[in-house]
């Protein structure tokens, strides 16, 4: 089920993407702004395949080449679930902030979103680790990878 963002939304997402854009010097065509509105619309991280299905003009080839692009310029992140496909998301801080779970059977990915208090008891535990370590965190993002419910549904008891 995609999601919908209202024009004014729309409006400062892509103004955001074109200012980071032009940080890099690249241009930010129309066919990157369509893509950047397939992710922006889907409830979770794509695959090339779901993007070609979503926006099927978009020549795969050109649509992995921006995707490329927009991981390096920090607008695309890149999710490895270990199946065939990566799969692709709008970066933070475009987005809130969010973590996954990685299903290793299916490759399936899902977003999940902490309540503010375990987030920040999260943030908490990792900065102490951290700085036992003299490192210096600047973000985090957790992904839990194992089984989905419809893959366990399927596997012998």
């Amino acid at each position: 089920m995609p999601t919908t963002h209202t024009e004014k939304e729309r409006s400062e997402l892509h103004r955001r993407v074109g200012e980071r854009l032009s940080e890099d010097d690249h241009r930010y065509t129309t066919s990157r702004q369509r893509l950047v509105d397939a992710l922006a619309d889907s409830t979770r991280p794509l695959t090339l395949p779901d993007i070609t299905k979503i926006a099927p003009d978009l020549a795969a080839s050109s649509v992995y080449r921006n995707l490329e692009m927009l991981e390096r310029a920090g607008v695309v992140r890149r999710i490895n679930s270990g199946g065939n496909h990566a799969h692709f998301e709008l970066a933070e801080p475009l987005i809130s902030h969010h973590h996954h779970l990685v299903c290793t059977d299916c490759g399936g990915i899902t977003d999940i979103h902490l309540k503010d208090e375990l987030e920040q008891t999260l943030v908490e535990a990792l900065n102490a680790i951290a700085q036992t370590h003299g490192f210096k965190p600047q973000d985090h993002n957790l992904d839990l990878h194992g089984a989905c419910a419809l893959c366990n549904e399927h596997k012998p008891a």
